[in-house]
């Protein structure tokens, strides 16, 4: 299988949905819930499990498609990339939601940490076993990382924020073992808030990640980034918090470079890990040109070696109609094969 070489191509993890699935507008005039928000399905219940089977066939085929190499769901059965999981575990009261202040500034409802977390059973192993059904190719299954979660809920339990982390970091660990079992070829935790919040992330966020996923068998990508383009504009000029994640438990380090284009010596921060690195811009309607993309992965290249270099879209693909969303990972995928073809 095909889970390292020179410039794999993949993606972070989202695909746009299918309008006839969710109410697209509606999700993309909102902040991304952190509690259950079943107003966004356009599927009656009884038949909405079927559609999501559907639409994640098509996600699979589309990537497929467009000659991506290691493949994920899509997470088209989810309403956000963390709150499958987050409102899934026993000590969270999604019933009753508290408030926490979003990236942008703005409050967002989130679960209640009302007793001590943990997992009662596997949330997202069904997810992957379907797409290990779908597809021969490698598959990775992503999952929010216990740092971002603690980040988005309200602790009426453990009284200090790091405490409920390693809680989370707990239910996480159980569930990545089971997605190991389960066939999955990489596991990504997505860990968005270690740069909304560097600070609490310097006190506790490796701790947490290691908690996770150190010492598990597999490989394991953390995904980190600024948030999705369609919802937050403003993009520092670099990683407040990325040197500290060469320490962590992780093999993969999964960065998004495009949209705010950032200069790749950032590479230089992170030398004993593998990156999956984000070179196509998701804030930018127009479909890039292969060439253009192929410039960032030549300018990488100057400080990463290419077959510990994967080759993604920036994060928050599922925001982009399908169609363009499909034309940019053609574009990715023809500009990686010119890298590749120049490599020799």
């Amino acid at each position: 299988m095909v889970t390292d070489g020179a410039l794999v191509t993949t993606v972070v993890g989202s695909y746009p949905q299918p309008e006839w699935l969710v109410n697209r507008e509606m999700l993309g005039s909102r902040l991304p819930p952190r509690i259950r928000a079943k107003e966004i399905w356009r599927v009656p219940e009884e038949f909405l499990a079927e559609a999501q089977d559907d639409a994640t066939v098509i996600a699979i085929r589309d990537m497929e498609r467009a000659g991506i190499e290691i493949i994920t769901d899509g997470e088209v059965r989810r309403e956000s990339y963390s709150n499958r999981f987050a409102t899934a575990l026993a000590g969270m009261d999604v019933e009753n939601p508290g408030t926490a202040i979003d990236r942008t500034g703005h409050p967002n409802p989130v679960p209640r940490a009302v007793g001590p977390i943990h997992r009662t059973r596997p949330v997202e192993v069904g997810d992957l076993e379907f797409l290990r059904r779908n597809t021969d190719l490698p598959v990775k299954i992503t999952l929010p990382g216990p740092f971002t979660m603690a980040q988005q809920a309200q602790d009426d339990f453990y009284g200090e924020r790091r405490s409920l982390a390693l809680a989370l970091a707990e239910a996480v660990r159980a569930e990545v073992v089971d997605l190991f079992a389960a066939g999955a070829d990489i596991v990504q935790l997505d860990e968005p808030y270690l740069q909304a919040r560097p600070e609490a992330a310097r006190e506790y966020g490796v701790e947490a990640i290691n908690r996770a996923v150190g010492g598990l068998s597999g490989t394991v990508a953390l995904h980190t980034c600024f948030g999705y383009a369609a919802i937050v504009h403003e993009r520092p000029p670099g990683y407040p918090f990325l040197a500290e994640l060469n320490d962590c438990a992780a093999d993969l380090i999964a960065i998004e470079t495009a949209q705010p284009d950032l200069d790749l010596a950032l590479l230089k921060q992170i030398p004993g890990k593998g990156v999956i690195l984000g070179v196509v811009d998701l804030g930018d309607p127009e479909v890039e040109s292969a060439e253009s993309i192929a410039n960032r992965i030549r300018r990488a290249l100057e400080f990463h070696a290419p077959d510990r270099l994967q080759i993604a879209p920036d994060c928050g693909m599922k925001y982009l109609p399908r169609d363009r969303a499909f034309a940019k990972l053609q574009a990715m995928t023809e500009a990686a094969r010119i890298v590749r073809a120049e490599l020799g």
